[in-house]
């Protein structure tokens, strides 16, 4: 684990916590803008080009998953600190190349937190795990966390959103239609399925990414 001591899990979760709100906000946001810039105008019209992130919480996603994520690191069980919001609106219609502006859309949200992880990443080196490099830390856990788990193949996740480019139509339709149940799917992956499978991809590659940012594991 990325240098948390035993005795300082509780603080190293409030951390946690205050990171996971600006990784969040900022994703979406991301995701809002790209929307924009490719013509699609939806986002703005609904408050979601915005770092106010009234407009997208979503109680499950954006409360009680994380909740019950940071209580588990806090009892040193360290699982990948994820949250999601409220599906943002959009007009595939108001976009010149659908497929291709929808992934660049999806792209946009992971790629800012991995540039936050890396500016968090360089921080934690040049301070060390003492005062404010115990906050980057916390940064660079949770970014690299959104970026890693956001581009899993899950429907109603950006990973998914990508993959349904490559899918026949029929496949992409079930696939789609999948996407209103991510609370469920997101129960899966923490709670009952995702430790055979899916949670130890996301930790091996987010190990992987945090030892290059930072020099030490994640999870």
């Amino acid at each position: 684990m990325l240098a948390v001591l035993t005795l300082e899990q509780a603080r190293f979760a409030l951390y946690l916590a205050i990171a996971l709100i600006p990784a969040l906000v900022l994703h979406e946001y991301a995701h809002a803008w790209a929307a924009v810039r490719r013509h699609d105008a939806t986002p703005r019209f609904y408050g979601r080009l915005s770092l106010n992130p009234r407009p997208l919480i979503d109680p499950f996603g954006s409360v009680i998953l994380p909740g019950l994520i940071l209580l588990l690191w806090a009892a040193g069980f360290p699982l990948p600190v994820f949250a999601y919001g409220k599906p943002m609106p959009r007009n595939p219609a108001a976009l010149a190349n659908p497929d291709r502006d929808t992934t660049l859309i999806a792209v946009s949200g992971p790629v800012v937190n991995l540039l936050v992880a890396v500016v968090a990443g360089a921080l934690f080196r040049a301070t060390g795990f003492t005062g404010i490099g115990e906050v980057a830390a916390a940064f660079v856990v949770v970014n690299v966390s959104f970026f890693v788990f956001y581009l899993m193949p899950i429907p109603g996740l950006d990973g998914g959103t990508i993959l349904q480019r490559f899918l026949p139509p029929r496949p992409r339709e079930v696939f789609r239609s999948g996407e209103q149940y991510l609370a469920l799917w997101m129960l899966l992956a923490f709670f009952l399925l995702g430790q055979l499978l899916l949670l130890p991809i996301v930790r091996a590659l987010s190990n992987g990414l945090c030892d290059l940012l930072a020099g030490g594991n994640c999870l």
